[in-house]
């Protein structure tokens, strides 16, 4: 069975994308800050990881934090996952191909970033090279 992956909508303090890869116990998770679009390398920031849950949820999200709508959701194959680089192959509705989520301050801590920051990453769906 292939591991499933959603994207949500999150409305809370502005829009973002919480992308939610499904890693067994957990969903490791990111937030993009902009619309994604096909070919084009996006800002993104690690989030602690989520409940499986989030897979199918839409709706309120305790503790004021805003709402969720589900942009998309699927199966995903793992092509490299390293601490810094995450490769994978996405079969949803609108995620389709390769797309790629790389750390951009690889050189520092787990947890630092520009200016004491949440971990620094971009992503991008498409063309890698």
């Amino acid at each position: 069975m292939m591991p499933r992956f959603a994207l949500l909508e999150h409305h809370w303090n502005g829009v973002h994308w919480d992308l939610m890869l499904d890693v067994g116990d957990a969903l490791r998770t990111w937030a993009i800050d902009a619309a994604i679009v096909r070919d084009v390398t996006l800002p993104a920031r690690a989030l602690g990881d989520h409940r499986q849950i989030y897979l199918d949820y839409e709706g309120a999200i305790g503790g004021d934090r805003g709402w969720v709508r589900c942009v998309d959701r699927g199966d995903y194959e793992s092509r490299i996952w390293t601490p810094d680089l995450v490769q994978v192959m996405f079969s949803g509705a609108q995620l389709v191909g390769r797309a790629e989520l790389r750390r951009v301050f690889a050189g520092l801590g787990p947890d630092e970033g520009p200016e004491g920051s949440t971990l620094a990453w971009t992503f991008r769906l498409g063309n890698l090279d």
